[in-house]
């Protein structure tokens, strides 16, 4: 009997994530879920394709006339987010996709499989027009299901599947996690992808905007040990799970990422990858000893309560340029509600000591979070400026489905979005959470002003110029230029008189 292939599909639907910021701002990177489930699919002899319908800025439509086109026997569309805790945003790329193929080819079936749609199985199985989803990580769930449609096992026995029956849906057992991550999630499938269209995110080039292509992320760790409230990471994992790959494996995929593509601008995935040190210094220790080491450009995440003054020359000798740092609130009390347990003088002290070491820092901040006022919000602000981090992130609190923020939300009754693009940080239609204090119009508001009052703020300007050059300012003016358009601050605005306006 032929057996019939299967499609694996990263939608897009940038635009509306990002609106305008997506056209040369935001990194295009190598879809991680994609690859890992095609990796564990082509062990077993499944033969496959990969279609990124996001790198080859395909639409909906052009991307379901080329799918159906391959007479696939499944469809598995792959809705993970750039960000671990923003796969929600992802669905909206997803459904219209999806809405595409049973437009042209009603039959075709179609596996959704990501964090959101494993946070809430039902909910999107009764969104969209997908035949099945998967509740767990979707590895084993795609190789059953693919067996099942060519009648080498009953649909029953498909390990993390949900699906409609009957006018109800049924689960099927969960599906148990991978746990060798070096045989079964190794995700070696680079010679499928256009490794030519992906680039960089604009930062991560400073100084040298033009090296954002050729570029590839990789990860190195699954999960997180931590509790997050505003985080869904652990969300397809149903557990705090903190799972590792072989350090050798991970210097191995950088050499051949570096000798085959020419890739010497990496992203590390892993929602944490300084935290171990036991791995993540074997790992720089292979990193350093690679004769190109000191071409490597890469980013990784860390938190300010991880990062060890003695082990930050070995990693920018491994080539580690930026560290990611969630610092979320200028407020303690605030970051205690968020399970941040760590001091301003501690979070000063270790900014200043990465960048001593040569090493850029990104910010995270978080505005909005469940104890957040104006003044909090105005002490985070303050002390972003005051760090002066090579670059940062102003996020709204957000109720992500499988974070325990979501929960809350739901629990209160507070309002959530009414659209998956709702969800996105850049989007139209943002609607993060109120506080205990301020509404998310408030919070909203804020976040943005606060976005332009630090990119156009003098001394921070100054420090970019000098440290990157003319060049880097002159794009970060240009980038700060742009400020988004937002449904919930334009609605408030109709209903202010006009005298209050002026």
């Amino acid at each position: 009997m032929t057996r019939k292939s299967v499609i694996v599909v990263n939608p897009g639907g940038r635009d509306q994530i990002y609106q305008s910021l997506g056209n040369e701002l935001t990194a295009i990177e190598p879809p991680l879920w994609v690859r890992l489930i095609s990796g564990y699919l082509l062990d077993r002899q499944v033969p496959l394709s990969i279609l990124d319908t996001e790198a080859e800025g395909l639409g909906a439509a052009r991307a379901a006339q080329s799918i159906v086109s391959s007479a696939p026997s499944l469809v598995i569309v792959v809705a993970f987010g750039h960000q671990p805790s923003a796969s929600t945003q992802t669905m909206v790329g997803a459904s219209a996709l999806i809405d595409e193929i049973k437009s042209v080819s009603p039959d075709l079936p179609v596996l959704l499989v990501g964090g959101h749609v494993s946070a809430l199985p039902s909910e999107t199985l009764d969104k969209t027009q997908a035949d099945y989803v998967c509740q767990g990580e979707g590895i084993l769930t795609s190789y059953e299901l693919w067996q099942a449609l060519q009648g080498e096992c009953e649909l029953e026995a498909v390990h993390g599947l949900v699906r409609r029956s009957n006018g109800g849906v049924v689960f099927n057992p969960k599906a148990p996690i991978s746990e060798d991550l070096d045989a079964d999630l190794h995700g070696n499938v680079w010679h499928l992808l256009p490794m030519e269209k992906y680039r960089a995110h604009n930062w991560q080039c400073f100084g040298e905007l033009e090296s954002r292509r050729p570029y590839a992320s990789i990860y190195t760790t699954l999960g997180c040990p931590y509790k997050c409230v505003f985080c869904c990471i652990n969300a397809p994992f149903d557990s705090n799970r903190y799972r590792t790959r072989s350090p050798e494996n991970i210097v191995a995929e950088v050499r051949h990422l570096y000798e085959t593509y020419g890739v010497k601008t990496f992203k590390i995935i892993d929602e944490m990858f300084v935290l171990k040190k036991r791995h993540y210094m074997a790992i720089c220790e292979g990193l350093a000893a690679l004769p190109f080491a000191n071409e490597l450009n890469i980013w990784a995440y860390a938190r300010v309560d991880t990062v060890k003054d003695e082990t930050l020359p070995l990693l920018r000798k491994a080539g580690i340029r930026w560290l990611a740092l969630g610092i979320e609130s200028g407020s303690e009390v605030v970051r205690d509600g968020a399970e941040k347990s760590f001091s301003q003088d501690d979070i000063r002290s270790i900014v200043k000591s990465i960048q001593n070491a040569d090493i850029n820092v990104m910010g995270n901040f978080i505005f909005g979070l469940p104890d957040d006022d104006q003044a909090a919000m105005q002490a985070t602000l303050d002390l972003a400026l005051e760090l002066q981090c090579e670059f940062i992130n102003f996020y709204s609190a957000m109720a992500y489905p499988g974070s325990q923020l979501y929960v809350q939300a739901k629990q209160h009754g507070w309002q959530l979005p009414e659209t998956w693009s709702g969800f996105s940080q850049h989007s139209y239609d943002c609607l993060p959470l109120p506080t205990n204090h301020i509404s998310a119009r408030e919070v909203l508001a804020f976040r943005d002003d606060a976005f332009h009052r630090y990119f156009d703020h003098e001394p921070y300007l100054t420090f970019v110029e000098q440290k990157f050059g003319k060049d880097t300012r002159q794009h970060i003016e240009d980038m700060a230029s742009t400020r988004l358009s937002r449904k919930l601050i334009d609605d408030a605005a109709k209903t202010i008189p006009a005298v209050e306006k002026s």
